[in-house]
């Protein structure tokens, strides 16, 4: 199974339809979302037929009954509050928006295979004790081309070799 990971869109429809293009491309069966996209016109974009989204709030993430409704429109939308547990392919998810990274270690001394976090706009994959850490960068428009990413977890893949990013070549 191939999961999505994308985070920090604020907004950018550009990039959006980019990085779910991307996740088309590369067979993906659900997007986890790490949160920060800002406003419901967004949500909207990430809706592709037969690939569920899941998300967490982030800190800049408004109008919350309108994201609400934007995700309940969505093909098998979810939108999780500020922390979501989930499994794919039995392996166990944790997702947070990340801006306390004291959270962020907590949950890697956990128990979980992934814990996926945004915030930072930085991409990042790294292990501790057997968790992997993956931020898949961001999309916010002052951060660098390198840094505008997303990441597909194959979760059939050994952990090592599991992660994969792409970059996404559209702004606002």
């Amino acid at each position: 199974m191939n999961v999505g990971v994308i985070s920090d869109t604020h907004d950018n429809v550009p990039a959006v339809e980019a990085a779910m293009d991307r996740f088309e491309a590369a067979g993906v069966d659900a997007v986890v979302h790490c949160g920060d996209f800002v406003a419901p016109p967004v949500i909207p974009h990430l809706d592709r037929e037969g690939i569920p989204v899941h998300a967490v709030r982030g800190n800049n993430d408004g109008e919350r009954e309108g994201l609400a409704s934007a995700f309940e429109a969505l093909d098998g939308g979810r939108l999780h509050g500020r922390f979501a547990e989930l499994t794919f392919d039995g392996l166990e998810f944790a997702v947070v928006h990340g801006e306390q990274r004291p959270v962020i270690e907590a949950l890697a001394a956990a128990d979980y295979d992934y814990v996926c976090h945004g915030h930072w706009h930085v991409h990042e994959r790294r292990a501790v004790d057997g968790t992997t850490v993956l931020n898949p960068g961001a999309h916010f428009p002052t951060v660098a081309d390198e840094h505008r990413t997303v990441a597909v977890v194959d979760t059939d893949a050994d952990a090592g070799d599991a992660v994969a990013f792409h970059g996404v070549e559209a702004s606002v």
